[in-house]
């Protein structure tokens, strides 16, 4: 699983989201982006994050490291902010760190030289089905002269439809498998023409036993039980199961695009 520490200050807001996520300090010293297990969007986007994240981290993308948060609703005492004390209140147990890049800023158009990062970028959100990197809001930073990917928790669709029953249903993954993405409103869309290269290398990568490496890395408490999928481990291998039935067909990858 992924390294747990303690929340020991809340620092700020970032409005800049729905979710209101926060900065705070933790006991590794560290200062992280938290995002809040009692946000409007619920576990499932944090799972999100997690997933999409270390999928990044193995094709070959930057991106900042995750943390689970431990936070006590204590801190709460301390904030004047109604709406930050509701959050608090509402956010006991693990939430979302995500790493704090000091002194990063915003994609503006231009990208490092790394040969063909932006249809890295462009293969995980089609893979993924990440419907948030426009230039209303690209999820991109540069830090240090490199291109990070950050923001994830808008992929995965398939799953906000698990406490329905989609599970129960005969080839839910495979629906999902040949679900076409479209890449018109994505800020690196010029770069489509990439996408066939870095599908050939990025196959060689991924895999069933790779993905459920991924799954490993999700605390339990963000896998909530699901009709066909009532424990952790069940939630874990429902995921691989779709991720494996998305990487074993091509519909979802925007080729006419890429042409």
């Amino acid at each position: 699983m992924i390294e747990t520490v303690g929340v020991t200050r809340y620092v700020t807001p970032l409005r800049e989201g729905g979710s209101l996520p926060g900065i705070v300090e933790a006991d590794d010293l560290g200062t992280y982006v938290c995002k809040f297990r009692g946000a409007g969007q619920g576990v499932r986007v944090l799972v999100a994050e997690v997933v999409v994240g270390e999928l990044a981290r193995r094709i070959g993308l930057r991106t900042p490291r995750l943390v689970a948060l431990a936070l006590d609703p204590e801190i709460a005492r301390y904030e004047a902010d109604e709406e930050v004390q509701d959050l608090l209140n509402a956010s006991p147990g693990l939430n979302l760190g995500v790493d704090f890049l000091p002194g990063a800023f915003g994609f503006d158009g231009d990208l490092p030289t790394a040969s063909g990062i932006a249809a890295r970028v462009l293969w995980l959100d089609a893979f993924c089905a990440n419907v948030d990197r426009s230039w209303r809001n690209p999820n991109l930073l540069f830090w240090h002269g490199d291109l990070w990917v950050i923001d994830h928790g808008a992929s995965l669709y398939f799953h906000h439809a698990w406490p329905g029953g989609a599970l129960l249903k005969d080839g839910a993954a495979e629906r999902f498998a040949a679900q076409p993405w479209d890449p018109s409103d994505h800020v690196l869309g010029t770069h489509a023409h990439g996408l066939p290269a870095a599908d050939d290398a990025i196959r060689a990568l991924l895999g069933p036993d790779t993905f459920a490496e991924v799954l490993a890395e999700v605390p339990d408490a963000w896998l909530e039980p699901v009709p066909g999928a009532e424990t952790p481990d069940a939630v874990r291998a429902a995921y691989v199961a779709f991720l494996t039935a998305r990487l074993a067909a091509r519909a979802w990858l925007p080729v006419e695009a890429s042409a």
